[in-house]
């Protein structure tokens, strides 16, 4: 049986072998606050692609410390932390995945040591640091430093960089009004919101020519914020700076009641496919094969991302494909278990 779900999907110059993404999750386990990959990440990661994920992508690893959401977040600001991603993405490829690193810096919600910093002097909630509000000079030494962290993803041998905006860190505090209260070239008109971003998409095009994806947040969950349509015209920003596809997710930018149900965010996912014309990944309480293959079938999505289903099944793949009465190949030392 053909499945949408277990065909190959070319991203620029980069094929998977299905549209299977894990999704990123930060495990809070650089235990020595350096950022570095640690044995845990090599055991968490590898094991997904033995389990037959087209694409694994690392968790959110700040352009710089801090950027970090915790003190234990993976890093990519030195040269230092270039070394143990460079192993890392060699488990992953040895093992037929393709490999993704998302990029971020936490701004007002970050959790590290020290100041925060974020477009405006607003804390995200009563609990939280209340921010540093970013003078030029931080915006500019901030777009930079996304790009010095592209340049290391690409000496650490990634397939794939998704730059992270969205769940209310920093660039999804410039997108929203809800956290961007500014009065200069940064703040306002949507054009001036964007800006941020536009200015780190090209800078990471300087030194990046690979696939490159953007994680949003296509709804704040709040009257006064944005909602998926808002993001089509970032959208059609975006597919013109010659990004590839975007990861649409929602929410985090304010505290927020958020209703969730199986597949709750992929109808933002299409919105924004269709509105602006670029391909997408759908992610949300999308647990089942059948129910990824509808939004692929129905050209809802062109990626399923994938994250608590992941950690609860590390060969959801092969669960997937016995739900869809289709066979996929296993690691030749699991056959013996695998087709059983």
């Amino acid at each position: 049986m053909t499945t949408a779900l277990f065909s190959p999907y070319t991203i620029k110059d980069v094929t998977l072998k299905n549209r299977i993404v894990m999704a990123p999750m930060c495990m809070y386990s650089s235990h020595n606050q350096d950022g570095k990959v640690e044995n845990w990440h090599k055991i968490h990661y590898s094991s997904r692609a033995a389990g037959q994920v087209g694409l694994i992508m690392l968790e959110a690893s700040a352009v710089t410390p801090q950027g970090r959401i915790s003190n234990e977040d993976l890093g990519i600001w030195s040269d230092d932390h270039v070394e143990g991603l460079k192993e890392l993405v060699s488990l992953i490829k040895e093992l037929g995945s393709k490999t993704a690193i998302q990029i971020a810096h936490a701004g007002r919600k970050s959790m590290a040591d020290g100041d925060s910093i974020a477009p405006s002097s607003l804390p995200f909630n009563d609990q939280m640091k209340t921010p540093v509000e970013m003078s030029i000079e931080d915006i500019q030494e901030t777009v930079e430093a996304f790009k010095q962290g592209a340049r290391r993803a690409a000496e650490a041998g990634f397939d794939i960089i998704e730059i992270h905006a969205a769940h209310g860190y920093l660039i999804n505090e410039f997108l929203s009004p809800l956290s961007n209260h500014r009065k200069d070239q940064y703040g306002g008109s949507k054009e001036n919101q964007y800006r941020f971003l536009k200015e780190i998409i090209h800078a990471v095009k300087e030194v990046w020519t690979g696939p490159l994806l953007v994680r949003v947040s296509a709804s704040d969950w709040d009257e006064r914020g944005l909602s998926a349509e808002d993001y089509i015209p970032y959208a059609e920003w975006m597919k013109e700076q010659g990004v590839d596809l975007i990861d649409v997710s929602s929410g985090a930018v304010v505290p927020a009641r958020i209703q969730v149900y199986p597949g709750y965010q992929v109808k933002m996912a299409e919105t924004i496919r269709h509105g602006a014309g670029i391909p997408v990944g759908a992610v949300g309480l999308i647990t089942s094969g059948i129910q990824a293959e509808e939004i692929l079938q129905n050209e809802r999505a062109d990626l399923i991302f994938l994250a608590r289903e992941l950690l609860r099944d590390p060969y959801w793949p092969r669960t997937a494909a016995k739900e869809l009465k289709t066979e996929i190949n296993s690691p030749v030392q699991y056959e013996r278990g695998w087709n059983n």
